[in-house]
């Protein structure tokens, strides 16, 4: 099957072609941890989530007989993880948010609440990644991770890494440890992962 995935990520301005191709090299990346190398989906980095839904209902209305999907962050926890057109409704103040005709609730792969979510379940990683100077205790427990708030999410990442030389950062960073992380981990702690390799499996 010929299967393409537009991502949330990238970015727009003077760096933005090297943020989109990082950004697609960490979701490879992590695809192949994933088991999928050798019938990976074509990966696209849209940038902000507008682009995204954009670039997905154009290809959506154009070509039914490929996979096509979208991978974003929920950013509000969920209440059914395999309602993905009804999150969107509910949490979406944009009108043109609309499911288009046809679409299918397994197009829509989320990262619940966001990509920093899965950065703090993978607390083995962030260790090997971050060194000695991680402060381990401002990270979330990993209990529950997808019911906790983006914000709060992100904020304790950026307290537990702001004295490690490489202090976590969204781009390029942020990249760096997505590819980096261990699927077995993220399927044990958040189940809108182990949703999107159960999708993944079904369709490529």
């Amino acid at each position: 099957m010929n299967a393409i995935i537009y991502l949330e990520g990238g970015a727009s301005g003077p760096d933005s072609k090297t943020l989109t191709i990082r950004c697609q090299q960490a979701f490879h990346q992590l695809l192949d941890s994933m088991g999928f190398k050798g019938r990976k989906p074509r990966l696209k980095a849209c940038g902000g989530r507008a682009s995204v839904f954009e670039d997905f209902c154009t290809a959506h209305r154009t070509n039914r007989s490929e996979y096509i999907a979208m991978w974003i962050d929920s950013e509000e926890p969920m209440t059914d993880i395999e309602a993905a057109w009804k999150h969107l409704a509910e949490v979406t103040t944009v009108a043109a948010w609309q499911r288009p005709k046809g679409a299918e609730d397994e197009q829509v792969l989320f990262m619940t609440t966001c990509m920093e979510s899965w950065i703090v379940a993978d607390v083995a990683t962030l260790r090997a990644h971050y060194g000695k100077e991680l402060n381990e205790n401002s990270l979330p427990a990993p209990n529950d991770l997808e019911k906790r708030s983006r914000k709060d999410v992100q904020s304790r990442l950026e307290t537990a890494t702001k004295n490690c030389k490489n202090a976590y950062a969204k781009g390029k960073r942020s990249f760096e440890i997505l590819e980096k992380l261990q699927p077995s981990t993220l399927r044990q702690q958040l189940p809108s992962f182990a949703r999107i390799e159960r999708i993944l499996q079904e369709k490529l």
